[in-house]
């Protein structure tokens, strides 16, 4: 499933809405990358949001 190790940001369900006002259902992905991450426990490769990483949460492996 795509959710950000992180934060925990997951998919949103919403709608598309049409000129006509037809509302049919559509899903919101968020833009997850997999990198390789330092944690306590060495380096692990994990699935970050693009927010995490260029805010500086996470420490990228080389």
């Amino acid at each position: 499933m795509a959710i950000c190790a992180i934060c925990g940001k997951k998919r949103v369900i919403g709608n598309n809405v049409s000129h006509s006002n037809n509302k049919t259902k559509r899903i919101i992905m968020p833009n997850l990358q997999r990198i390789r991450v330092i944690t306590e426990g060495g380096v692990k490769r994990l699935r970050i949001c693009t927010r995490c990483i260029r805010s500086g949460k996470v420490k990228k492996a080389v």
